[in-house]
């Protein structure tokens, strides 16, 4: 029986050793791969301060180019490549987002995964005509779309949220919505007995009283003179009104005239006795309110005080002399 040459022992050994070293070459290798990856995914990115950014529809390559764009990533190849090998973690969303300062890729991505979209705001102020709150909406920035014409006196003056890339008409909706609520609760809640046969009869009278004073405490005190009005049949005598009825809802530029007292229109409550037609503006909370639970007084007239609110007389001679108060003030402030 013949014995082993120690020559092929000492072969197959070398053999062994070199495909150990290479394994553990490779295995070293492969950590430091993995550790160099880990770093540039978990290492603070480029960004030098808070950023908001509208993020595109239209793939991971047009996300990426808009991060890099803004400055948010340094390298688009990375984020690529990441976004690939995490895309068990969900999709990429297009919304407009916030990234925090030297957000790191491994943030930006669970931000575009998980982060809730930026509530941007529109605030419509109390006693803005449909015309005006078309022109506020048409260049709120954010909002996309047409919509279609307002109905005057549709809109719930409040301030609304919405997300980048929402639609001037769901918006409009939205309001109206609230407009229908509020409309329907203060009529619910109305006072006995009211001279206004309607919600949209009481709509009507809190748009008067809206473009009528902005001050809250008047509000039901001034629906209390057009209430008495109306009880006796009265003309309202509402400058806004007319104003209305010669602009349709744009603002008037100068002082209102005898040709626009005269005017021949169904909103000129100076002409005509009762409520005009339709509202005049988009009446708040407490307008609707206002109408619907007005003060009890004697009141018949009021005009302004020159203090930003109104002083209000139970007869004719007595708002003369209101009237002839404001005259002097009036003059005084020309004469400065």
């Amino acid at each position: 029986m013949s014995e082993t040459s120690p020559a092929p022992r000492k072969r197959r050994g070398r053999v062994a050793l070199i495909l150990l070293s290479l394994c553990l070459a490779v295995l070293i290798g492969l950590g430091a791969a993995a550790n160099w990856a880990r770093d540039i995914y978990e290492a603070p990115g480029p960004l030098a301060a808070d950023k908001a950014l509208v993020i595109p529809r239209g793939g991971t390559e047009a996300i990426a180019s808009a991060l890099k764009e803004a400055g948010i990533i340094a390298d688009g190849w990375h984020f690529l490549v990441a976004s690939q090998l995490t895309k068990s973690a969900g999709p990429l969303r297009a919304a407009e987002l916030a990234f925090p300062a030297a957000a790191s890729l491994k943030q930006v991505l669970e931000i575009l995964r998980e982060a809730r979209p930026i509530q941007r705001r529109v605030t419509i102020p109390e006693g803005l005509s449909a015309l005006q709150i078309q022109a506020l909406l048409d260049k709120t920035e954010g909002l996309m779309g047409e919509a279609e014409p307002i109905a005057e006196g549709s809109i719930l003056p409040e301030t609304y949220a919405f997300e980048w890339g929402d639609s001037r008409a769901a918006l409009i909706r939205r309001a109206q919505a609230a407009m229908n609520t509020a409309l329907a609760e203060a009529w619910r809640d109305r006072a006995p007995n009211l001279p206004i046969r309607s919600a949209r009869e009481a709509l009507i009278l809190a748009s008067i009283i809206e473009r009528e004073t902005g001050k809250a405490e008047e509000r039901a005190l001034v629906a209390s003179v057009f209430i008495n009005r109306l009880r006796r049949n009265m003309p309202l005598q509402s400058d806004p009104t007319v104003v209305y009825a010669a602009t349709g809802g744009a603002a008037l530029e100068r002082a209102i005239t005898r040709a626009d007292l005269d005017r021949d229109s169904p909103f000129n409550t100076y002409r005509n006795r009762g409520l005009p037609p339709g509202p005049i503006a988009n009446p708040g909370r407490d307008s609707l309110r206002a109408a619907t639970r007005p003060a009890t007084s004697n009141f018949l007239y009021f005009v302004a005080d020159g203090s930003g609110g109104h002083a209000f007389a139970e007869t004719l001679e007595g708002h003369n002399r209101n009237v002839a108060r404001w005259r002097e003030i009036e003059r005084q402030r020309g004469a400065r």
